[in-house]
């Protein structure tokens, strides 16, 4: 338990100040909304959003380390990070659609160890001879706080990361 309340600290401590994507918050949940523009082919964007080792951050994951990061692009694929002797399962592929969208299931970091369940989405849509990228957070189920402080905390940490794919996206 100890575990946890240190995950959820630094997960809090990690939230940006305005947290303006957070599209909406309620007592049994939330939904974060991240988009943006990329010059390359949606199937560049789309697999570049695949090789997350590459663009995710080594401070939000169990290992220290976002070279321990993959996702499998097959049906029920693993957003997983290896540990010594272990595995953290964040989500799991639940719809793919390559180039164009891809679906996961699961509560990101300690989200996974709360009464809730989560489903991520991410769109790459052709514009202007590059794409443009949609991600969607939804998160409900049960927080004891009501949810009050988790929306700005997830936000902060998956913002971070979208704005890093983005300009990973962009090379």
């Amino acid at each position: 338990m100890r575990f946890i309340s240190f995950l959820i600290a630094g997960l809090c401590a990690a939230a940006s100040p305005a947290g303006a994507a957070v599209a909406s918050r309620g007592s049994s949940g939330f939904e974060l909304a991240f988009e943006g523009d990329v010059a390359a082919a949606p199937a560049d964007a789309y697999a570049k959003f695949l090789d997350i080792a590459q663009w995710w951050s080594s401070d939000h994951t169990y290992s220290g380390s976002a070279a321990n990061l993959s996702i499998a692009a097959v049906p029920g694929g693993c957003w997983c990070e290896t540990l010594p002797g272990g595995f953290v399962q964040h989500m799991q592929v639940v719809n793919m659609q390559p180039g164009a969208m891809l679906v996961f299931s699961g509560g990101l970091g300690p989200l996974q160890f709360m009464g809730v369940a989560g489903s991520l989405v991410a769109t790459f849509e052709a514009k202007d001879g590059g794409t443009h990228v949609t991600l969607r957070y939804a998160v409900g189920g049960y927080a004891p706080d009501n949810f009050a402080k988790l929306p700005a905390a997830v936000d902060g940490v998956l913002g971070a990361g979208f704005a890093s794919y983005l300009a990973f996206a962009a090379k």
